[in-house]
């Protein structure tokens, strides 16, 4: 009887593992950082420009940082999962800019399964069952 137990969950495991998605997507920047809940947590400290968005003159660079964040995307839309995940990776980058003694991130882009995009509409966020993930990397500076 054991055996035939391992044997049945052994095949749904397989089942499921064939059956895991991984879909890449592009979402808007503009739509994700608009939702209340956004202005709420990234607030006005810190700036974020991205792609190749102009910005002021830049003062002082602290370095290029990344931000690599997953979250649960169980019983939410991918667009929900991916807007909320992509959320969490700006307050990072938000977070280290104010650490490093920043008031602006630049050339933000996405990496995703080191598949990096640059653009200032966009960014890129993997969406499964289960998981959203999304790998923002920007450089902190100090502009005027």
């Amino acid at each position: 009887m054991k055996g035939i137990v391992v044997i049945v969950l052994a095949n749904i495991l397989l089942v499921m593992g064939a059956s895991a998605r991984d879909d890449v997507g592009s979402y808007s920047i503009d739509e994700a950082l608009s939702l209340e809940q956004s202005k709420e947590v990234l607030g006005t400290e810190v700036r974020f420009y991205f792609g190749d968005q102009s910005h002021g003159k830049v003062t002082k660079r602290y370095g290029e940082y990344t931000s690599n964040k997953k979250t649960n995307a169980f019983n939410k839309s991918d667009k929900e999962a991916c807007q909320w995940v992509f959320l969490s990776a700006m307050k990072a980058l938000k977070d280290r800019a104010l650490r490093e003694g920043g008031n602006a991130v630049i050339n933000i882009k996405s990496n995703y399964k080191r598949r990096t995009s640059s653009s200032s509409d966009t960014f890129d966020c993997g969406a499964g069952a289960v998981m959203a993930g999304v790998t923002m990397v920007g450089t902190v500076v100090t502009i005027n």
